[in-house]
């Protein structure tokens, strides 16, 4: 089943993602080459691909799971929970419609 996990940035976490940031990918690559990303990506602070040093509020990661707890234990495992970059992390099960 899909799961979307959301992870909400503490306030000026720039610094502490771009030091966490190459493991953060490494884990989604993974997950990528075992098909099992729909999408992820983080959410910039301003109307900006690239915000420079506004830096980014959080990050969406829509994957699959056998179950919410394999999810939860996941994101838990995040390199940027390890590093602070998230205040909060919410897991939920995600059902896609669209596209087909």
């Amino acid at each position: 089943m899909l799961f979307m996990i959301v992870g909400e940035d503490i306030d000026n976490s720039l610094e502490k993602r771009l030091q966490a940031r190459p493991a953060h990918i490494e884990r989604l690559k993974a997950m990528q080459e075992q098909g099992r990303i729909v999408l992820a990506g983080p959410n910039p602070a301003i109307e900006s691909e690239d915000p420079g040093e506004a830096g980014f509020t959080g990050s969406l990661i829509v994957a699959e799971f056998d179950s919410l707890s394999e999810a939860q234990a996941w994101a838990n495992a995040d390199p940027y929970m390890d590093a602070g970059v998230y205040e909060k992390v919410s897991v939920k099960p995600f059902k896609k419609v669209l596209p087909a």
